[in-house]
């Protein structure tokens, strides 16, 4: 039977899920995980948690998914330590640094893929399983015939969100949060700006960011049927008779019965956004699926009811059988086996001769069954009971209790979990001189004369624009590697495409893709590509660049959530490229925000969010789809800073032409040769100097 995976935010939560019928909870412990304002558990408390889940038949899982820096390597090595010896069953990741550090420390511990390593095909997913990942959480945003793919075809077991808050970006692919407050959701902080008003090309009340929760509870049998293991529901932030509702109703969805307009009611009372949406499984996106919080006031009784339910006694109740020997001579035995095979014995008082009533069978079992305030329900006794003896009544419930006692130690008892030892590799510096120049352009149109004669190290043009405009390839000169730039969104469905662009683009001479996600890596090899690594791969720190060039990556790009000094310190196993000018991508969407507004599609065009602040994002297409991207208010300037970027070791500096005419891209040129001066009002120095939290 499916998996029903529910939040566990604090304790309370944790019981709550539990008691209404959660096969496995996710949490949080420490200070590496996607939900840094839930109340995490501390190491004591993880492991009460882990005990109180195992005796009653529900798997833990806890979150590690966020970007971690060298510096918090250690204290992440403890955290892993401690899941381990917490009999944690499974860590949910995202950096491949702490994948590395997960297989150092904890080699026996499985490993998940979180939603935040933005994995939504089936190459992802192999990647995945090279990595050692167990299972996978896709893309939010991948509908059925998606889903339904990758289950089919991946050897991985496949955990979907069913229910909850929405990204508007893909996972793992948002920076709005990082940049406008240095408060990165890669880092566990997001300050969802998304639920902010804009307007287009003015700042209005509208909300064309915020997406209303899913809710896919009517889908329930269908996504069994098409194979996914594990249907989980979102909300580490939300307060516990949330999670006992979510999870009943979902419970009862799973065990077959039908779901009712009542229940439905129930989880708009306790947290919706103008109702839900179920667009992105359904693949019917559009205005609709959009909505904000409103100040519903929750039915205090429907609450009241949902406390009862993990406040009063045990619900959750484990199945017992019972195996007793009376016989004469002999001190009496009792027996107890679990749904797990487990069984515990213990013996009792010699039975005495009946003076006036003897022990019958029936009798036996109905006091074995009294298993009130434990997580047990009985379910069957075979006994050997001879005739005319007897057994006090006092005496069977101490042996019930003691077998019982027994069976609880052993379901909470913790193997003990192999242990390695922490250790730091070398670090590799780069050479410290003034970065090679690289040149991202968005369109052909950019790539001007001027740009030319500056023969560029690297040209990255989109795939889409190679194949489209071939001529512009025989133009660059040969100094100057061109590298064809992949979309970091690729279902399954647009990979034969993205195959058929490739081979163009190999027929025009190009020999390098840049990728930023894991499942272009062998699409792009398939074809004869070598690779390098863009931002969207998160590399935060050196455990990750260290994989990428195991990889045999010809160049890898830090994240621009790092500061100045991370990326010195930051070891280059493989090239290291910074990007230095442009407007920073902010969203990747699957929700097209003009064509919500207008009702037509406006690929081509460029247009503007405005927020409270006056501040202008510029919407474009993500090249080679129908996606759209948010990019920052505010370009990024690091060209007068040359001197400091070559004390970071850094191989190339990256300039990112996104909506420049091609004189802007000129202009832009002719300041980097001359280092020309920051101007702080129209440009940023991006999370360089200050970090995210």
């Amino acid at each position: 039977m499916i998996e029903l995976l529910s939040p566990a935010g604090s304790a309370e939560a944790m019981h709550a899920a539990v008691q209404n019928g959660a096969d496995a909870v996710y949490l949080g412990a420490g200070s590496f995980n996607a939900r840094m304002s839930a109340r995490n558990f501390t190491e004591e408390e993880l492991s009460e948690a882990v005990t109180y889940c195992h005796i009653r038949g529900v798997k833990v899982y806890q979150t590690l998914n966020t970007l971690v820096s060298d510096r918090e390597m250690p204290a992440a090595a403890e955290a892993i330590v401690a899941a381990a010896n917490a009999g944690v069953d499974a860590l949910i990741v995202q950096d491949l640094g702490i994948v590395s550090l997960a297989k150092q420390m904890a080699p026996g511990m499985a490993l998940h893929a979180s939603t935040q390593m933005s994995l939504h095909s089936l190459e992802g997913a192999r990647e995945a399983e090279k990595l050692g990942m167990t299972r996978i959480v896709p893309a939010r945003e991948l509908p059925r015939d998606e889903l339904a793919y990758l289950c089919r075809h991946s050897a991985l077991e496949t955990e979907v969100f069913c229910h909850g808050a929405l990204c508007m970006s893909y996972s793992g692919q948002c920076y709005f949060s990082a940049m406008i407050g240095a408060r990165s959701g890669n880092r566990g902080r997001c300050a969802q700006p998304c639920r902010l008003p804009y307007g287009y090309g003015r700042a209005e009340k509208k909300y064309p960011l915020s997406l209303k929760d899913n809710c896919l509870v009517r889908y329930v049998s269908d996504m069994e049927s098409i194979g996914i293991d594990s249907l989980k529901i979102e909300g580490r932030m939300k307060r516990p008779e949330y999670v006992a509702i979510a999870t009943r109703i979902y419970r009862d969805a799973i065990d077959g019965n039908p779901v009712t307009r009542e229940q439905l009611d129930q989880l708009r009372q306790v947290f919706s956004r103008q109702g839900f949406t179920d667009g992105y499984y359904a693949g019917r996106k559009g205005p609709e699926m959009f909505g904000i919080r409103t100040d519903d006031r929750p039915d205090r009784e429907l609450f009241a009811r949902a406390r009862v339910s993990y406040e009063s006694g045990e619900h959750k109740q484990i199945p017992v059988r019972y195996y007793a020997v009376i016989a004469p001579n002999q001190p009496a035995m009792l027996a107890a086996e679990d749904d797990q095979g487990n069984i515990c014995k213990t013996t009792g008082p010699v039975p005495e001769a009946a003076r006036t009533r003897a022990l019958t069978e029936e009798e036996l079992a109905a006091r074995l069954a009294k298993t009130g305030g434990t997580p047990y329900r009985a379910t069957g006794t075979r006994a050997i009971l001879e005739r005319g003896l007897t057994i006090s009544a006092a005496d069977l419930n101490a042996m019930r209790r003691d077998v019982l006692s027994h069976l609880t130690a052993v379901r909470g008892r913790v193997a003990e979990p192999e242990i390695g030892h922490y250790r730091e590799f070398p670090a590799v510096r780069g050479e410290k001189k003034r970065p090679a120049l690289s040149v991202e352009v968005m369109s052909a149109a950019q790539i001007t004369p001027e740009l030319l004669r500056r023969t560029p190290a690297i040209l990255y043009v989109p795939l889409s624009e190679l194949a489209a405009h071939p001529e512009c390839v025989r133009s660059i000169p040969a100094g100057t590697e061109v590298c064809a730039v992949l979309p970091r969104v690729t279902w399954d469905s647009e990979t034969r495409a993205l195959l058929s662009s490739l081979d163009r683009a190999y027929d025009l001479g190009v020999r390098t893709a840049l990728c930023g996600n894991l499942g272009q890596f062998s699409l792009a090899r398939s074809r004869g590509f070598a690779l390098r690594g863009d931002f969207g791969l998160n590399v935060f720190n050196s455990r990750a660049m260290r994989h990428f060039a195991h990889e045999g990556l010809q160049s890898v790009t830090a994240s621009f959530e790092m500061s100045l000094p991370q990326i010195r310190d930051l070891s280059k196993d493989a090239p290291c490229e910074m990007i230095v000018y442009g407007r920073l991508p902010l969203m990747l969407m699957e929700n097209c925000v003009m064509k919500n507004r207008t009702g037509t599609c406006a690929c081509g065009t460029t247009f503007t969010l405005t927020d409270r602040k006056g501040e202008n994002f510029p919407v474009v297409r993500d090249p080679g789809s129908c996606r759209n991207v948010i990019l920052n208010s505010r370009k990024l300037y690091l060209l007068d800073r040359q001197r400091d970027l070559a004390d970071l070791g850094v191989a190339f500096a990256r300039l990112n032409f996104t909506t420049e005419s091609p004189s802007q891209v000129a202009a832009a040129l002719r300041a980097w040769d001359s280092a020309a001066p920051f101007d702080p009002g129209a440009c940023t120095r991006g999370l360089y100097g200050r970090g995210v939290e």
